[in-house]
């Protein structure tokens, strides 16, 4: 297994770290970090999926842009949107940063196109605000992706999916799971996202774990297997 910093093909590409499972990887998964944190999050969980004994895997963990979060009191920090303001347990999320980093992400699918992987073997995952734009892309890509990974998190914008949802990808299956004593995101913020893409007509599997906001290795061992599960299908 190897990790470096990527050589960009593409001077507008969101700075990432990329991690191949093996050379010449047949399907990648571009994996989005929380609030405040950055692609070098959950490059260690890869040795934990399980993933070396099946097809190559590429990684793609990329940075989000360095901004202002008004709910932090304007402080500057990665993040894939602006969250405005908190209504009871609701996010009230900048849509406008949410369809501009929803574009970096195609873009980061395009690349993979380029060098290979068609799209229907990209998957996009992601663990909170990171989670809440795989949730964005996934749901309203123009072309069938291999799956959508949502880990603690929740859909930031309900009217933008249901304005774009797309139809090449209404039946793209969703892992979501969710830490029972979360307390930064509610678990009913992931279960109202979970019931939605289902209702939507998504295969989903649905896992809760006793934690609070973050991950463990059961989880990432559930993950591996369904990853496996979606290679083999």
């Amino acid at each position: 297994m190897s990790a470096a910093l990527d050589p960009t093909l593409d001077s507008n590409l969101l700075d990432h770290i990329e991690v191949e499972t093996r050379p010449d990887p047949a399907w990648a998964v571009i994996w989005m970090h929380g609030l405040g944190a950055d692609g070098n999050d959950f490059v260690p969980v890869v040795p934990e999926l399980g993933l070396d004994d099946g097809p190559g895997v590429r990684f793609i963990f990329p940075h989000a842009p360095m901004i202002p979060v008004t709910c932090n009191n304007g402080y500057v920090m990665r993040a894939w949107y602006d969250i405005v303001l908190f209504d009871n347990i609701d996010r009230h999320a900048d849509e406008a940063g949410i369809r501009a980093n929803r574009e970096a992400i195609r873009a980061l699918i395009a690349r993979e196109n380029r060098r290979g992987i068609p799209t229907e073997r990209i998957f996009v995952a992601g663990f909170s605000q990171g989670g809440a734009m795989a949730y964005s892309v996934g749901l309203t890509h123009p072309e069938r992706l291999a799956g959508i990974v949502a880990l603690s998190t929740y859909i930031p914008s309900p009217k933008l999916i249901e304005a774009e949802a797309n139809a090449a990808n209404a039946a793209t299956p969703v892992f979501a799971a969710h830490g029972a004593q979360d307390p930064v995101v509610p678990p009913i913020l992931g279960e109202r996202a979970a019931e939605a893409v289902k209702a939507a007509g998504h295969p989903l599997q649905w896992h809760t774990y006793r934690m609070p906001h973050s991950v463990c290795l059961a989880e990432i061992e559930e993950i591996g297997r369904w990853f496996k599960a979606r290679m083999a299908g």
